[in-house]
């Protein structure tokens, strides 16, 4: 029986071909790893024939093709040969006959295009962000995104205060937005008026489901990274997620299925770490009992999952926009944004999310417990349609639709909702009560609305 099988560290082959000069560079660019040669797909010892030969070759070819040095064993076992090539991780990048290669789980990878780019450039200690932007200038920035930032940074008290009274060139160098004379990546996308002009995907999308099949209804969040995190955790609590409503007397008691500290956390971090120069969008896709955060990125180098869960040191995939949230106070510095997410869900007796990484993304799902989750429908019901069909428009009608699905709802909720404006929401009550088909209970700010007819 095996011991070992196939992974991220461990590749087995019959018999040596040159061709696996790949697998060792995809070892030497990830986090190492061991190939065996003489052993089949089941982890079994087949032995190889021309062993002694095979200890002298592989090490000279490993050189003079990769440039590199792995140490090469000759073990035995139930008196057949094999070979074991030990390869050590490579803080430089290596590449075999000009491409490079790297080793993901179980898989060797052809690195090419934004992922090459990645792979490079941290291998030489940059960050995508903090790359200079020779078409973007001041010009571009967006004063209003400044100023906001400005009165988050003051309140949490994390920078000088002298500094927020500077112009913004002088504001964005200090905060290291800035090189060689340039305005950098993070600083685009932090403070443009308009981030897609330099950037493709870097906007935000949010979708309803009711199958994976089936998109209901969707959104787009676009503009600066400083601005627009407000817009989305409003945006999904208002339109997008429901909660179990009940009273204490006529006090509203909302429960959702993802605590808003636990959702604005895991917002924070997918965009820190972002992959954006992949091009597509962080996607939040939202079902009636779950919900999905999904942006472009992987792991820092020997990182699991099971790494995420503990204690763990912060480092984020762009640091540079990681400190302007930090200034602001959206984030902590020490890296303890996912025990901050599981200590919400905890708190509010919730699952703690699941935490998927593939080899370009990265994907946290939170589950809704059985009593959390809403299982009314967004068409009217039997209850609300009978008797009313002749007495009220089909713009009532959408009141009262929502108002059986919530009776808690907000003019402003509604008309975000229905995509009209707070007035003709305010009308359309107003004839409500005048027909009355509905009244208030309680009062304007802690009250909801009852269904009489």
């Amino acid at each position: 029986m095996k011991s070992v099988s196939e992974s991220q560290n461990i590749e087995w082959k019959e018999s040596w071909r040159d061709e696996f000069l790949k697998w060792i560079c995809g070892f030497a660019n990830a986090k190492g790893g061991k190939l065996y040669i003489g052993m089949n797909d089941d982890g079994e010892v087949i032995g190889v024939s021309d062993s002694k030969k095979l200890l002298e070759d592989i090490p000279n070819k490993i050189t003079q093709s990769l440039g590199i040095v792995a140490d090469v064993n000759l073990l035995s076992k139930d008196g057949k040969d094999y070979i074991e090539i030990n390869v050590p991780a490579y803080a430089t990048s290596i590449s075999y006959k000009g491409v490079y290669h790297y080793r993901s789980g179980s898989t060797k990878q052809v690195l090419t295009g934004p992922a090459l780019e990645s792979f490079l450039n941290g291998k030489r200690g940059v960050t995508w962000d903090n790359m200079p932007i020779p078409a973007f200038t001041f010009n571009d920035v967006d004063d209003s995104a400044i100023n906001t930032f400005k009165e988050l940074a003051a309140k949490k008290g994390r920078i000088e205060a002298s500094l927020l009274e500077e112009p913004k060139d002088v504001l964005l160098e200090k905060l290291h937005l800035t090189s060689g004379g340039y305005l950098t990546n993070a600083s685009m996308m932090l403070f443009a008026k308009d981030p897609e002009k330099w950037q493709l995907g870097a906007y935000v999308k949010i979708g309803y489901f009711e199958t994976d099949a089936e998109l209901v209804y969707q959104d787009e969040v676009h503009g600066s990274l400083i601005v627009i995190v407000d817009k989305i955790i409003e945006l999904i609590y208002l339109k997008y997620m429901r909660a179990k409503i009940s009273y204490i007397g006529i006090q509203r008691q909302e429960r959702y299925f993802v605590p808003e500290s636990a959702l604005r956390e895991t917002l924070l971090n997918a965009l820190c770490h972002s992959q954006y120069n992949y091009g597509v969008p962080i996607q939040i896709s939202v079902y009636k009992d779950k919900l999905y955060i999904a942006n472009c990125g992987q792991l820092p180098d020997n990182w699991t999952v099971e790494s995420l869960l503990v204690k763990h040191p912060s480092r984020p995939f762009n640091p540079n926009i990681a400190n302007v949230f930090y200034l602001a106070g959206f984030i902590e510095s020490w890296g303890r944004g996912i025990e901050k997410i599981c200590e919400a869900c905890k708190s509010d007796n919730l699952p703690i999310p699941e935490f998927t990484v593939n080899p370009s993304d990265i994907m946290v799902k939170f589950k809704a417990p059985e009593d959390r989750i809403v299982h009314g429908t967004e068409r009217v019901t039997e209850g609300v349609t009978e008797g009313v069909t002749e007495k009220v428009t089909d713009g009532e009608r959408a009141i009262l639709q929502l108002l059986e699905i919530d009776p808690g709802y907000t003019y402003t909720a509604m008309s975000v909702i229905l995509k009209l404006s707070r007035k003709t929401v305010s009308e359309r009550i107003k004839k409500l009560k005048e027909k009355e088909m509905i009244e208030r209970v309680g009062t304007d700010t802690k009250g909801y609305w009852k269904i009489l007819k």
